[in-house]
């Protein structure tokens, strides 16, 4: 499946299909919350969070694709990600975009 952050595919005359998603809500766990306790301490990049959203969007993206498969999309273009924090120690990532298909 192709996937752009642009609005088209260069050198391809596009049908829209419609709106594709994808999400995920992930949760730290004890272990993470501790280590990133003990780094704001000393200030630098939280690895095991930055870890997190980083699989959260790998999710996020993967369920944005099934979706487009669904509706025999042949790329997703105009992608973006947004995130969002839906309680205390856990957060929602939303990968989303238009499905199309190449005429």
């Amino acid at each position: 499946m192709i996937t752009m952050t642009i609005d088209s595919v260069p050198g391809k005359q596009l049908e829209v299909v419609g709106l594709v998603k994808g999400n995920v809500v992930r949760a730290k766990h004890i272990g993470r919350d501790i280590m990133a306790g003990f780094k704001t301490l000393v200030g630098g990049e939280i690895a095991g969070y930055t870890e997190l959203l980083s699989e959260a969007r790998e999710i996020a993206t993967e369920r944005m694709v099934k979706d487009a498969q669904r509706l025999g999309a042949d790329a997703i273009v105009g992608m973006r990600y947004i995130t969002c924090s839906v309680m205390d120690g856990a957060s929602e990532v939303t990968a989303y975009g238009t499905a199309v298909k190449f005429v």
